[in-house]
């Protein structure tokens, strides 16, 4: 099966399945956190720059609502599907339990490919999808964040399209926007700083010095971009990269910090064109498959599967991305003995940090960034620590331990309020 033929949501419910059975959970909450709660599809037109009128679709996917108010990112590309949004939905609401932040898990997409547009094309997109899936929108209700394909700006759009229909700004109805609008210090970095913890607290338990570790990153954007560029500062080298435009490597590590200046230069932050001496362009198969410490997938779900698991050299997997890795890569790689930091763990700096974003939005209260930087490390490393007791305890994968702590919690909080009415 290609990547495209995996369906990310049956993906999702397997992993669900695997930690339900292990926890012999009851029936009826199994059925009820199998599913989302709430979808809407939406069909939306947008003037375009030419005068003509496109339409475009829409989702917003409420996974489930029983620890607080959902969060979760929309993602502008052009693959996007009911089942990719329902998956990370549900992945979003393990993530916030695993963390322990009072919220559920929730998703949005708009299948374009935001390179496509115009700037005021996208405004427009974005402010009339905002219009769309206003109805499940607020502070106490729903609070989206960026994700692929969309960014600071578009939060701020959001934002100010709710606040227009409130008649007063609204700051805690989103988060990732930009500081000057209520955003939050740190929230930029905050999932590449998670997944650069995480490499740092495997290195620690596996007696591994920082200086030594050779580093692949798979994506260079938010997370990717980040994590190499705060793993660079730790001393590790940072061999091999790649976006959207390719791959490139450099067995005497890459020079990161000019190659984000590179990417923030060009006008899609794309990498694309890139040259320096020793440095060699890869494809991003091979980058993949490079020999080396760390691989940190950090691009889009389904990049290790079945048919590419047996050529990993990686000796451990950090997953910045949500499900880079299918359950049949799983069982390959667990086989070969390659330990793997789940996404569900590893990416979640990014809503830990939306988290304080959101408090210090409804409290009108601004904290600085070390407290900030602080606070996410105490959460994250804190949740690391549980999560490798459990398996440790159980002889069993990081992700099973993660899905184990993260199921209970949901379902406890699910059995406490009962079934309504």
């Amino acid at each position: 099966m290609t990547s495209h033929q995996i369906n990310p949501f049956h993906v999702a419910q397997r992993q669900f399945d695997q930690a339900a059975e292990m926890l012999h959970l009851p029936d009826d909450i199994r059925a009820i956190l199998r599913v989302p709660q709430r979808e809407l599809t939406v069909n939306f037109p947008v003037q375009m720059d030419d005068g003509s009128t496109r339409v475009f679709t829409g989702y917003r996917v409420q996974h489930n609502l029983s620890r607080g108010p959902v969060k979760g990112g929309i993602r502008y590309h052009p693959s996007v599907d009911i089942d990719e949004v329902r998956a990370l939905a549900m992945w979003m609401t393990w993530k916030c339990a695993l963390v322990n932040i009072p919220y559920g898990g929730a998703k949005g997409g708009v299948i374009v490919d935001p390179k496509q547009l115009s700037l005021g094309e996208l405004e427009r997109l974005t402010r009339r999808f905002a219009t769309e899936i206003s109805i499940l929108l607020g502070p106490e209700k729903d609070i989206p964040a960026p994700d692929v394909g969309t960014n600071a700006q578009t939060m701020a759009w959001i934002m100010d399209t709710i606040s227009m229909h409130r008649g007063y700004t609204v700051p805690a109805v989103i988060t990732g926007k930009p500081v000057n609008v209520g955003g939050s210090l740190g929230r930029v970095e905050a999932t590449g700083r998670g997944v650069m913890l995480m490499v740092r607290e495997m290195a620690r338990k596996l007696g591994w010095p920082l200086s030594d570790l050779r580093i692949v990153v798979q994506g260079f954007g938010n997370v990717g971009g980040t994590a190499a560029y705060l793993l660079h500062q730790l001393g590790c080298k940072v061999i091999g990269v790649s976006d959207a435009s390719g791959g490139y490597y450099c067995a005497h590590g890459l020079d990161i910090p000019a190659m984000r200046q590179y990417a923030d230069r060009h006008p899609y932050h794309l990498l694309e064109g890139y040259r320096a001496p020793g440095v060699e362009p890869i494809g991003g198969n091979e980058l993949l498959e490079l020999a080396c410490d760390v691989l940190i997938p950090a691009a889009l779900e389904n990049q290790l599967t079945g048919a590419n698991a047996d050529r990993i050299r990686a000796k451990l997997i950090v997953e910045g991305a949500n499900g880079p890795t299918t359950p049949e890569a799983d069982a390959i790689l667990g086989e070969r003995g390659i330990p793997i930091v789940p996404d569900i763990l590893a990416n979640a700096g990014g809503v830990i940090v939306s988290y304080f974003e959101w408090v210090q939005g409804l409290q009108e209260f601004f904290w600085d960034e070390q407290d900030i930087n602080e606070k996410l490390e105490r959460i994250i490393v804190g949740a690391f620590q549980q999560v490798n007791a459990m398996a440790e305890q159980h002889h069993i994968p990081l992700r099973l331990a993660a899905y184990l702590l993260a199921v209970q919690r949901v379902a406890d909080a699910n059995t406490t309020r009962g079934v309504y009415p």
